[in-house]
């Protein structure tokens, strides 16, 4: 087995976009998760301040996937990148494992 799991952080407001490049390249089992981060706000707006974690956050997005091999997994990433830009220069991040083994639930 030689899939990867894809996990990236980016922006709120980026998400749609995101996912709707993701979706048409056929990519179809997608979660995204609302996590609270420490991304550059884009502005003011955006940031409040997290008394459980003592510092100011931003609510971004987390989104997982899966590809089955390093071909998919390239061109989720390139997806990814291009449509999850900003404008400043870092505007989330990327990060690949290796999945160990894949289970199916069955009746």
């Amino acid at each position: 087995m030689n899939a990867r799991e894809i996990k990236a952080y980016i922006h709120r407001n980026r998400i749609a976009d995101v996912v709707n490049a993701l979706y048409n390249a056929d990519f179809k089992n997608l979660a995204v998760i609302d996590v609270e981060g420490l991304l550059k706000a884009l502005d003011d707006r955006e940031l409040r301040y997290s008394v459980e974690i003592g510092q100011k956050v931003i609510t971004e997005v987390k989104l997982e996937l899966v590809c089955e091999n390093e071909g998919r997994m390239a061109e989720a990433v390139a997806l990814i990148r291009e449509h999850a830009k900003t404008g400043q220069p870092s505007a989330g991040w990327i990060y690949i494992s290796e999945i160990q083994s894949c289970i199916e639930i069955t009746d």
